[in-house]
């Protein structure tokens, strides 16, 4: 299985730059987000979620808990 390097909460993307030699020619290279799968229990449906996040999501995560970060995911049209 392939992981996308899209997180589920904060939209997060590759973004796309050069990457710059000795000789100072550029190359293109790609900036992934760092992408972590985590499982939460979601208490209102009695089970657990699977979610690809950022780093700095899960940290959301903690603060806002899990019930509010799956209502922002579901806000966005993505299924959980």
């Amino acid at each position: 299985m392939t992981l996308s390097a899209r997180c589920q909460l904060t939209g997060a993307e590759p973004r796309f730059g050069n990457r710059i030699s000795h000789s100072h020619r550029r190359t293109s290279r790609r900036f992934d987000p760092n992408i972590q799968r985590k499982r939460y229990w979601l208490p209102s449906e009695g089970r657990y979620v699977r979610l690809s996040l950022s780093a700095r999501a899960i940290r959301t995560v903690d603060g806002i808990g899990i019930e509010a970060a799956v209502a922002r995911i579901r806000a966005r049209g993505e299924k959980v």
